[in-house]
């Protein structure tokens, strides 16, 4: 299906926008960037509050990820200039609490070690999972784009990228892999050892 089928007749609620940047910084790191906006279509009280008119966003976050190429962080901050409660503010304090976690497997586990719970915010901790998604559609590829440019040939993996098994596309047994990674077709991933899940 190339578009939703119409909808039936109805009136905006609620707009949540998210969006997404990265740059290859001078010094060799990455800027990762994530802004949220949440608004209503309607005026609103939150809980009693504070009052907003239609459109004026209810949340409006920003954060930024300094990362190198092992995807290791190096700097972490965040902004929020609209949140329901001023009490809101200091949930971006903890953000710092990333400077060294690795953006891979366990990614969301350090988050919530740095910043879960009522020591965080629920919204910056969303945009967290959006940026390991920008990181790896950011480094691997532009790092591949750079190898074109300069006539290198492509390097070849030895092992499966981590988007690989994840999805219909990327079936280890389907035709994306026997195009564009055929060293793979039939890959199996080793299941983790005792050791490995303790």
């Amino acid at each position: 299906m190339d578009a939703l089928p119409d909808p039936v007749s109805r009136e905006p609620a609620h707009i949540r926008a998210i969006t997404t940047r990265s740059f290859l910084r001078a010094d060799g790191l990455w800027d990762l960037e994530a802004e949220l906006v949440d608004t209503k279509a309607y005026a609103t009280t939150t809980n009693g509050d504070r009052s907003r008119a239609a459109g004026e966003p209810v949340h409006h976050m920003h954060i930024r990820l300094t990362i190198d190429d092992a995807l290791i962080v190096h700097a972490a901050v965040a902004a929020m200039p609209s949140t329901p409660f001023d009490e809101c503010a200091p949930a971006a304090d903890p953000f710092g609490g990333l400077v060294g976690a690795r953006i891979g497997p366990g990614w969301r586990k350090q988050v919530d070690a740095a910043m879960g719970g009522v020591r965080g915010c629920t919204h910056l901790r969303e945009l967290l999972g959006v940026m390991a998604t920008v990181a790896f559609q950011t480094v691997p590829g532009y790092r591949r784009h750079q190898r074109l440019q300069r006539g290198e040939a492509p390097l070849v993996a030895t092992e499966p990228d981590h988007q690989m098994g994840k999805c219909l596309s990327w079936d280890f047994d389907g035709p994306v892999i026997a195009r564009i990674a055929p060293q793979f077709i039939g890959y199996r991933p080793k299941a983790p050892s005792r050791r490995d899940a303790a």
